[in-house]
């Protein structure tokens, strides 16, 4: 049970950590905005990560996510990767990346496994190895250390813990990772943005040497890349029978900062960017947004809000409402309930989409009790 320190309301559905309600957040943004930062400041000063994206104006520019670092000389990007050094950058190349890898038997329980080949067989015989799952075959799982956000509710925190190692994955080296049963790639982390350069070239590599066999190829990102890197991404999706998964935070920017630490105005307009890909391949989908349902703070106006959005775009792109765990710097809220989730679904689905789904519904728990 934590309180609201702007309108000392009291609630469980409050991150301590964070100190400010839903209601604040909305309606005075500017006034709570300065302990926003300084909240997220003092979390990433934890991690020894920057407290900002780096601004130095003699700096070296990255400009591969949103944040777009001026680095300074002895200094690191905001995800922590890259450092100048000398007058030099050092840090992930499309090389070179840090990352760790693994493979999930097919079905997986990917955000878009509801709509996707592996999971369903939808786009056989061209896309998929089977009219069905994917039984018998395996994901080739590439998790990216680093992020270009600073989410509370971070699901994947423990990577910050590896990101003062250096990058030590290869192309090659990651090449050999693949076999006759891999069947798709998916890339996530953290996220991918800060390291897309690899993640594009990584799947150049790989498509010369499956050749003519099946290797869809997706993504699961915040979104916040340059745009010139998402057309990349999106081309090679569309080539593989892949997708890309915009996991949409927030759709009002106060709350995403609020949340994250970052702006998601990029986020947003790459979704939209993406969404002109849909036509070009319905199925299986090439483009799937997620959000996940964070209690107390993304609520059924939240979601209608993101939904309304994507509806606006293409009503046909699958959406899928994650259950939450508490977890990272909002361990203290509760379960996403069963109520908040079909309420939001609801709310999804009235805003125009035709293809909602709730996902992690092993999370979903009671009703919150409200004090």
């Amino acid at each position: 049970m934590a309180v609201c320190i702007n309108c000392n309301k009291e609630s469980n559905l409050i991150s301590e950590t964070l100190g400010i309600c839903l209601e604040c957040i909305r309606s005075e943004f500017k006034k709570v905005s300065g302990h926003i930062k300084e909240v997220h400041r003092k979390t990433r000063k934890d991690f020894d990560l920057p407290e900002e994206p780096p601004k130095g104006p003699n700096g070296i520019s990255c400009k591969l996510c949103v944040n777009e670092c001026k680095i300074p000389k002895g200094e690191k990007g905001y995800c922590g990767l890259r450092k100048n050094v000398n007058g030099t950058l050092l840090g992930p190349t499309k090389d070179l990346a840090s990352l760790s890898f693994y493979h999930d038997n097919l079905p997986t329980n990917c955000v878009a496994n509801w709509v996707c080949p592996g999971g369903t067989g939808i786009g056989f015989p061209k896309f998929a190895c089977k009219d069905g799952p994917e039984y018998g075959y395996k994901n080739l799982a590439i998790f990216f250390i680093g992020c270009s956000f600073n989410c509370l509710f971070c699901q994947n925190w423990h990577y910050r813990n590896q990101i003062n190692r250096p990058s030590s994955i290869t192309v090659n080296k990651l090449l050999r990772a693949i076999d006759n049963r891999t069947s798709c790639i998916c890339y996530f982390g953290g996220d991918p943005a800060p390291q897309l350069p690899f993640s594009i070239e990584f799947s150049k590599r790989a498509i010369e040497t499956r050749k003519d066999k099946i290797l869809r190829i997706c993504w699961e990102t915040n979104g916040s890349m340059h745009p010139k890197l998402l057309e990349k991404l999106m081309e090679v999706a569309l080539s593989t029978g892949g997708c890309v998964k915009f996991d949409l935070k927030a759709f009002d920017e106060r709350l995403n900062l609020a949340l994250c630490g970052i702006t998601n105005k990029r986020t947003l307009e790459n979704f939209a960017l993406a969404s002109d890909y849909v036509r070009k391949r319905k199925d299986p989908p090439i483009l799937v947004a997620s959000t996940l349902l964070v209690p107390g703070y993304i609520d059924r106006k939240e979601v209608f809000d993101i939904a309304k959005f994507i509806a606006g775009l293409d009503r046909s792109i699958p959406y899928s409402l994650l259950g939450f765990a508490p977890n990272f710097y909002m361990s203290d809220l509760p379960c996403t309930s069963r109520k908040h989730a079909q309420d939001c679904k609801s709310a999804a689905e009235k805003a125009g989409l035709i293809n909602v789904n709730l996902g992690n519904i092993q999370l979903l728990g009671e009703d919150y009790k409200w004090s």
